[in-house]
């Protein structure tokens, strides 16, 4: 078997809080966090999950917090807790052997909103010579590595909502290649711009219940009827589990598996059987060494679309069988963060599996359809197999799943 890659340090910026506390309490209380958005005020889909309380001239310094899209600050900041969650060092450059890989599905559409209004408007000169850096999806890694001084690889990957989930894999990758010693790894992404929401809308992909947001986003719900938009960031550090050790660091948990497939079927739909999903899945399986009846829980993608739980739902019970494990989505408590959803839910799968126990899914009753699978809700549910999956899925039939343990 391949080295075991460990996760050495978290951090979290989300609609759940800015620590790693913070999110853990909220996952727990299992209540969404929609709410009334100001930026999308006027819209016919105007409430959101909103990263709040977050001061990022005060977390920045700023000239930096002026200088880089919302998305980035998240990506900073979140990288920074980390590196000291890791126990590494920040008062200097981490060097040419740490490399940086973080997933963005999209790029700051509000910043280029406002510069293509400049620019529609006869007046090329109000455009801003920061529109491209600040808000290019390349930058949110180029940045965190100008931050800590990391000069190894450094890029992004972007496969839609499974941006995050993709950048960890790869970043294993690197670990096990001996590429890098050290690897940033996760997503980032703030998708709450009036054009981002408007083509959601105009998609039918969000849910339109305006009267009562708290109520909206509900994965694998019979009356699911859209996602909520999210955003945040999820950084965690990655590094072969011996070298951790070595250095007498904390092992989080263990990255014992990753699998990619795709769905080859349509544009935005899933494969209504979950066939990209199941290959993803079984993908993941197979490098841990792991059989399904290993798996103690699923973080499930579970955006609260009627096509997407429902082919979720079909892929875990032809993986799982009859009796599935576990299952919990996240994104009924902060929304739908879109690229850096797989990272977030990767963290919080880290978190689960330290403290023993599955945060519930808000806002679930009851199911539909054929595949009844044993969703957490109401109280946590504490579990005792240590070994978890964390899926994630998107636009472009584009899959990605990790298997984590704890150690």
């Amino acid at each position: 078997m391949p080295a075991d890659v460990a996760i050495t340090g978290l951090g979290l910026i989300t609609p759940a809080g800015h620590t790693l506390e913070e999110n853990w309490a909220a996952l727990c209380r299992g209540r969404s966090l929609a709410a009334r958005d100001p930026e999308l005020v006027g819209l016919p889909v105007d409430f959101s999950c909103q990263v709040t309380g977050l001061d990022a001239a005060a977390g920045l310094g700023p000239p930096l917090a002026r200088r880089v899209g919302r998305f980035i600050q998240f990506a900073l900041l979140a990288a920074r807790r980390a590196v000291t969650d890791a126990g590494l060092p920040t008062d200097v450059g981490l060097g040419e052997r740490v490399g940086v890989v973080l997933g963005v599905g999209s790029n700051c559409l509000s910043t280029y909103i406002t510069e293509f209004g400049h620019l529609g408007a006869d007046r090329p000169v109000r455009v801003s010579p920061l529109a491209l850096p600040r808000s290019v999806p390349s930058m949110a890694a180029g940045e965190v590595a100008l931050d800590l001084g990391a000069q190894g690889p450094n890029f992004t990957t972007a496969s839609a909502c499974a941006s995050g989930a993709t950048a960890i894999g790869v970043a294993r990758d690197l670990l096990r290649s001996g590429t890098c010693d050290i690897v940033l790894a996760g997503g980032s992404e703030s998708g709450r711009s009036r054009m981002t929401a408007t083509c959601f809308t105009r998609m039918r992909a969000l849910s339109p219940r305006r009267d009562e947001p708290e109520l909206a986003s509900r994965p694998f719900d019979a009356a699911r009827d859209g996602f909520v938009l999210g955003e945040g960031a999820a950084v965690l550090v990655l590094e072969r589990a011996a070298d951790a050790r070595a250095r007498q660091a904390e092992v989080l948990a263990l990255l014992r598996g990753y699998g990619a497939g795709s769905d080859a079927y349509h544009p935005v739909a899933p494969h209504p059987q979950g066939d990209g999903a199941v290959r993803a899945i079984v993908a993941a399986l197979r490098d841990a060494g792991c059989s399904p009846h290993d798996i103690g829980h699923v973080q499930a993608h579970g955006t609260s679309t009627p096509l997407g739980d429902q082919a979720e739902a079909a892929a875990l019970a032809r993986v799982f069988g009859d009796t599935t494990p576990p299952v919990t989505a996240s994104k009924g408590v902060i929304g739908h963060s879109l690229g850096a959803a797989g990272a977030i839910q990767a963290a919080y799968t880290v978190l689960a599996l330290r403290h023993g126990t599955v945060p519930p899914t808000a806002n679930f009753q009851q199911q539909d359809g054929k595949h009844m699978l044993d969703i957490v809700a109401g109280p946590p549910r504490p579990v005792t197999t240590n070994t978890a999956v964390s899926c994630a899925f998107g636009f472009g039939g584009q899959n990605a799943v990790l298997l984590l343990s704890s150690t």
